[in-house]
């Protein structure tokens, strides 16, 4: 029996242990799906009327359902990535402006995070909705929804990448400074690089967090692909079906955001140790 580094290897007995609690949690896991399907099955909720609309191509509504579908999603994706776009680039500049400006506005930028970090998001977008026409500035729902989920996520992505850049080392700092950075490049060259590798996972959560917050866009009528499956249930009354193709769907996307972020990680640190490789191999020519 082998040891760990943090702990002892289970034995036969622990082992035996693990095995019947897994198969009693996996069959009390089917017993819970077998029971769902019952359920649906006996309510009338699995017949091809309900669910042919949106699995089966030879079915008369299917071109159009999913044509409606594929607008929302178009709407989803746009205002989404309008969105993250936003959130990353105004978070980082707050980030920036709390870590190296002069206290006194500091201050009044943790005010401003500390505000917009307590309101629901929903709330947002409904005061964009509400006070920007108010004021001149009478944009389409799309803006508002952007408006509104960018000032809430910005926020919260200038937290993260703050946490980014306080974790570093100090010593990463005092040694682009000692070879004659100026602050602006210290930032742009060394802390952001690193913070952003190091809480990568955190701003990809937050991220697949604006993909789902798109659908508050009912508030401001914004066309999304919620507001389409709304209208599909309206004509079809199948709102079990439809909204499971559509968390589906929403799977599916941030699934993407999530090996995206994997593969990025994964050039990111192939780049990195590239770099050194060669720093090495220029060392060692030097020395012979």
């Amino acid at each position: 029996m082998t040891n760990t580094v943090l702990y002892e290897a289970p034995g036969p007995q622990a082992k035996r242990r693990s095995l019947v609690a897994s198969a009693v949690v996996g069959l009390l896991l089917l017993a819970v799906v077998g029971w769902v399907f019952y359920t649906l099955g006996t309510q009338g909720q699995l017949t091809a009327e309900k669910w042919g609309p949106l699995l089966d191509p030879t079915n008369g509504t299917f071109t159009a359902l999913w044509g409606l579908l594929g607008t929302g999603l178009l709407g989803t994706l746009t205002a989404a990535v309008l969105a993250m776009v936003f959130s990353l680039v105004i978070g980082t500049l707050l980030a920036i402006t709390r870590v190296v400006s002069a206290p006194w506005y500091r201050w009044l930028v943790v005010g401003v995070v500390e505000l917009l970090r307590g309101i629901p998001v929903v709330i947002m977008v409904f005061f964009a909705f509400r006070v920007l026409p108010s004021v001149g500035l009478d944009l389409s729902p799309m803006w508002f929804l952007v408006i509104g989920l960018t000032a809430y996520n910005s926020v919260i992505i200038a937290e993260i990448v703050r946490a980014g850049i306080l974790s570093l080392p100090k010593g990463q700092s005092e040694a682009a400074y000692a070879i004659g950075l100026r602050r602006g490049q210290v930032l742009s060259s060394v802390l952001l690089p690193q913070a952003f590798r190091a809480m990568l996972p955190a701003l990809i959560s937050q991220l697949v967090v604006i993909v789902k917050d798109t659908s508050l866009g009912f508030i401001v009528a914004y066309v999304d692909v919620v507001r389409e499956a709304q209208v599909i249930i309206q004509n079809l009354s199948n709102p079990i079906q439809t909204y499971i193709v559509v968390g589906a769907i929403f799977i599916v996307i941030n699934y993407a955001l999530s090996r995206l972020a994997v593969y990025t990680e994964r050039r990111l640190s192939q780049g990195r140790k590239g770099k050194l490789g060669t720093v090495a191999v220029a060392d060692t020519g030097r020395d012979t």
